[in-house]
């Protein structure tokens, strides 16, 4: 009989090749015929996301208003985790949701995850100024939180914004949302804590006069 040595656990390898040696008529480990429970199956964030755009598009567009869309990320996520570490991150990014929540007041407005450090407000029936105002009672927040951060030149942790507004008419449009990411980075490329607005109204305009 040929001898199998495995690294490892000494106990745990013992145990594996004395029920080895004893044969077939040995007994199953109980870990062996233990059923394995799946987890219910969770709704990827990109999928909550998507689900509550169209929501807020199908609310907007059934009353005529605006719907906005506002993305909001951590500056230097990649220097904050190189310097504080995973778990320091996470707790980080559960704080900034914690605070981003606190400044809504409204029951249907909802913050999403987005990304790695994003987060993302699917805002039906919101004028674009009140949007802007919200993105500015949410910095002020989150400069009020004061989460040290030493990586960046703020000293403290910012976070960049991206708004999109658009007048929903018929089908779901979703460039809004791309619109909404693609204006967080210019923001972020402009520097900390900052805020960029894109307005697709007129694009909706001229797209129904085209048709």
């Amino acid at each position: 009989m040929n001898r199998v040595t495995m690294s490892g656990n000494d106990g745990f390898w013992a145990r594996v090749r004395a029920a080895l040696g004893r044969g077939g008529d040995a007994p199953a480990p109980a870990y062996g015929r233990a059923e394995i429970s799946k987890p219910h199956k969770k709704s990827r964030p990109a999928q909550r996301i998507d689900d509550e755009l169209r929501r807020g598009w199908a609310e907007s567009a059934q009353r005529h208003v605006s719907l906005c869309v506002l993305t909001i990320e951590m500056d230097s996520q990649t220097e904050y985790f190189a310097t504080y570490g995973r778990e320091a991150s996470e707790n980080c990014l559960a704080t900034l949701e914690d605070t981003i929540r606190s400044v809504l007041t409204r029951d249907s407005d909802r913050c999403l995850r987005m990304g790695r450090a994003g987060f993302v407000l699917i805002l039906s029936d919101m004028p674009v100024l009140m949007a802007r105002e919200l993105a500015a009672k949410i910095a002020k927040a989150i400069r009020r939180a004061g989460l040290p951060h030493r990586a960046s030149h703020a000293g403290q942790v910012t976070m960049s914004m991206g708004l999109a507004v658009v007048n929903p008419a018929s089908n779901l449009d979703r460039s809004v949302f791309t619109n909404a990411q693609q204006a967080v980075k210019k923001a972020q490329r402009r520097g900390l804590g900052r805020l960029e607005v894109v307005d697709l109204r007129g694009v909706e305009e001229k797209r129904k006069k085209a048709a």
